[in-house]
Formats: C-alpha cells, structure tokens, sequence
C-alpha cells in the first residue's frame, strides 16, 4: 500500500500542476471586446444597435439590413444561419490601420450579440469556407474571390471577429493574452480612451496623423469649409461622440492640437460653419437656428471642443428625405 501510495503522488502533483495552468490561462483570457482591438489601430468606433435602433438613422439602417430579405445569397445566409441582425446584433466594433508601402488598409469587425454559432459554421462550410486552427484558437478561411481572403472566428455565442487572416489571428491571440497589445492596455490609441465616453451609444477615436495627407485634404464647399478642413490638418487626435436621449441625439467632437495658434484657427472654423449653417437653415427650417445657437464650442489647452444636440424631429426629416431621395 505504502508503494502505492509513493507511485502516486508524482502523478497528483503532476496533476495538480496541469490544474494550475488551466486555471492560470483562463484568469488570463480576456472577454472585453475592446481588449481584443489592436493598439496600434488607427481608428475605432463603437456602435452600440441596441440603442442607435431607437433613433431614426439607426431605424433606417435596419430597414436597409431587412432589405436583404430578397432572393441573393446574403439573405439565404442571414436564413441558413438565423441571424436577425435588427434583433441578435447589440454591439459593433471596426477597427483600421491605413497601409504603408506594398500593403493595403487591415482591420476588423466584432459582433456582439447572440449567435448560433453551429448554424453559422455549417453556413460558412457550405460556401467553402475552411475551418483553420491557430495557437489561439480556431476560425473560418472564406473563399478568395480574387482578393484577400478574409476571416471569422466564431469566438463564443456571444462574440464574432471578422477580418483579414492575419487580423483574425492577432485578435485571438489578443484574447488568450488578456489583452495583450490591444485598446485596453493602455498603448497606443488606448492612450486616448479616457478622453471619451465609453457609455456613448457610439463613439470613435482617430489618429488623425496616421492617414496620408491625401485623405485629410477633402474638403467641403464654401469659404467656412475650407477653412474647416485647412484647420484640421493641424490636429493630432479627435474625438467622436453620440448618446440617444428622449428629445434627440447628444453629439461631441473634439480636435486636439498642441499648438494654441492651430487651435484658435479651428475654432474660429467651427464658429464660422455653425454660422453658414444658421443662414442656410433660417428660412427653410428657422426652428433649427435656435437649436444651432445651442451648440458650444470650448477651446482649452488641448483642444477645441463643439457639443450640442440633434432634436428627433430633425433627425426624423433627415431620414424623411434620404428615404424620398432613394
């Protein structure tokens, strides 16, 4: 019995061991989706449906996601799987990295919501999509239709990561590590995450300095416009926000720069197209000049700030018209 017992325990200190680790790596995983973006990235937005659906921009892209309700694959897809967008989809995260030399723009999507994620695999394998594992975990190849193939991992019935391979693969890694390298780290983009609302019903970050002069140079007509975009090429960062609230949609922007010359240029812009806007709007919708006036612009040692609110009647004729126009 005592040899038994000697031979033994090698093999429950062993075991116990393996305990340790399994329960060392799943304290270690991450489950917050923002952990999961890339720090690196050059911009993120958060859309959170569950709360934009009440405003009547949100309704109207759910109503051009129904739309898919016709005879293509996109609709025998959103079929096959039982994925409602308008009802299953609550969260969506994009993150992009504009490409350097020799490469193109990489980023990725995540879904969070509810998924049933065996119907959405036999989906994906029915299309040809190949079932692929990495040291992080498992995700679906999608057929190269003369691009970049692209990726998804079905991460649990909660959460979807889409994007590139390379994308897809980091991300799960991102998430075995408990956030290594990703937004909530504290480095890069994640510098700036305090600057913003994470409760916002949707929001975004910019690195405005990561996209090529040639993006930042467009700009709109009329001399306020310009001075807008002449303006911005001066900012580092800005900031996005939008919170739904029962009279309307609450919006931020902020613009930062380390220059107090730059910044007083920027605002003395956004005054200047609040003002175009008043006399555009004062005899086609007057009621919206008084909404305008409301509008505050703040100019502090960061940065120049612009907040006010979108009332739900003129979000309504907005969507009123885009809906005539199409």
């Amino acid at each position: 019995m005592n040899s038994l017992r000697s031979s033994l325990r090698p093999l429950l200190a062993a075991g116990l061991v393996l305990l340790a680790a399994a329960d060392a790596r799943a304290v270690r995983r991450t489950e917050d989706p923002l952990a999961l973006v890339p720090a690196d990235a050059a911009t993120v937005a958060v859309m959170k449906w569950s709360e934009l659906r009440q405003t009547p921009l949100g309704a109207k892209v759910f109503r051009d996601l129904d739309h898919l309700s016709g005879d293509d694959d996109a609709a025998r897809f959103l079929e096959e799987t039982g994925l409602t967008p308008r009802e299953d989809i609550d969260t969506v995260i994009v993150a992009m990295t504009p490409g350097t030399k020799g490469s193109g723009d990489s980023g990725i999507v995540v879904f969070e919501g509810r998924f049933d994620l065996a119907r959405i695999g036999k989906a994906l394998e029915s299309r040809s999509a190949t079932l692929k594992t990495s040291a992080a975990g498992e995700y679906y190849l999608l057929r190269d239709k003369g691009g970049e193939p692209g990726a998804v991992a079905l991460v649990n019935k909660g959460l979807l990561v889409c994007g590139n391979e390379a994308a897809v693969v980091a991300t799960l890694a991102r998430r075995e590590s408990g956030g290594d390298g990703g937004l909530t780290s504290g480095q890069g983009l994640g510098r700036h995450l305090s600057r913003i609302d994470r409760d916002a019903s949707a929001w975004a970050l910019v690195d405005v300095a990561r996209f090529p002069p040639a993006r930042r140079s467009e700009g709109g007509e009329g001399e306020p416009s310009r001075a807008l975009v002449s303006a911005m090429k001066s900012v580092s960062f800005v900031t996005l926000e939008a919170t739904v609230k029962s009279d309307g949609v609450a919006f931020a922007a902020t613009g930062l720069s380390s220059d107090a010359e730059s910044r007083d240029l920027l605002e003395d812009a956004l005054r200047g197209v609040l003002a175009m806007w008043r006399l555009a709007v004062q005899d086609k919708a007057p009621e919206l000049v008084s909404v305008i006036r409301r509008f505050r612009i703040d100019n502090d040692s960061d940065g120049v700030s612009i907040r006010g609110t979108l009332p739900q009647g003129f979000l309504e004729s907005l969507s009123e018209k885009r809906r005539a126009s199409n």
